[in-house]
């Protein structure tokens, strides 16, 4: 018999997710806060939609969750329509939702205490990543647990790997986010630099992206960052809450993180021009608006 899988969140990320758990032969149901979207999912990938969380994880194998943030999480994995109240013996969550370390610990004490396991697997590669199945998951959790998991996450994952007990998934997907912010606001920076210096941007980058200088922001942002379209991609309202979370943290075990901290705030002055949707890439926005003021 097929495996059961169910999909909990069906956003840019989990409707795609959940999409190919279907595809590759997981029986999979659905459950999303906005009815309409489980429905659309179902009536395209031939799976079923739940009325409730709990509803779609009974029988279930798997129960993937993909929701906003640490309380959204709560919402439908905890209560009575929680997911764990539907979830039986030695079934395993993987919650792929960007969150706390600390949510992660608390559901996975809670999820032994039921009989079940848990993995904290957030991912990335943005939407584009989610609708090709080549997504970078980072994983926490018992060795058993992943290897249980692994290959239903191998349905949508290009990368998969386990970083240490539960939280560690989070704790990595954080280094990621920090090394992004630096990345995308130095690209920003480069980009206003050639563009006052007089040069063209995309025969710069044609060079200097075959040299040490380049990376996946270089390569998947500069021409829409030349040609100011922004209305796409990973969004700033996202970006800030995930940094939220990376400093939180930091402040919890005592590290600093000086440019994490700045790229933050310049991420809450494009908020404040309207931009909360625009994609991270928007950075450069923030600087010509700061170089038409000063010219």
């Amino acid at each position: 018999m097929a495996e059961r899988a169910a999909f909990i969140g069906l956003g840019v990320m989990g409707f795609p997710m959940a999409g190919f758990l279907q595809q590759k032969g997981y029986e999979t149901c659905v459950y999303n806060r906005t009815a309409s979207k489980a429905d659309q999912w179902a009536a395209k990938y031939g799976g079923s939609a739940a009325a409730t969380p709990r509803e779609a994880a009974e029988g279930a194998d798997f129960v993937m969750v993909c929701v906003g943030n640490d309380d959204d999480l709560r919402s439908v994995v905890l209560g009575e329509d929680g997911a764990f109240a539907g979830m039986k013996a030695g079934a395993v969550m993987v919650d792929h939702t960007t969150a706390s370390a600390d949510v992660a610990r608390e559901l996975a004490a809670v999820a032994a205490e039921k009989g079940f396991g848990f993995v904290d697997g957030p991912v990335s590669g943005g939407q584009a990543g989610a609708e090709n199945g080549v997504l970078t998951v980072m994983c926490g959790g018992s060795e058993d647990d992943f290897a249980r998991a692994r290959p239903a996450i191998d349905s949508y994952a290009r990368a998969c790997e386990r970083l240490g007990d539960v939280g560690a998934g989070q704790l990595t997907k954080m280094v990621n986010q920090i090394c992004i912010a630096g990345l995308v606001q130095g690209l920003s920076e480069a980009l206003h630099f050639a563009e006052k210096a007089g040069l063209d941007g995309r025969a710069v980058i044609d060079v200097i992206s075959k040299g040490a200088a380049q990376s996946w922001q270089m390569e998947n942002r500069y021409e829409t960052m030349i040609d100011d379209k922004m209305d796409f991609g990973f969004a700033v309202d996202w970006m800030r809450k995930d940094l939220g979370i990376c400093l939180n943290q930091a402040r919890s075990i005592g590290v600093t993180l000086p440019v994490a901290g700045l790229v933050d705030q310049f991420y809450g002055d494009v908020q404040a021009m309207g931009g909360g949707r625009w994609d991270t890439s928007s950075l450069i926005r923030r600087l010509r608006m700061l170089q038409r003021d000063y010219d």
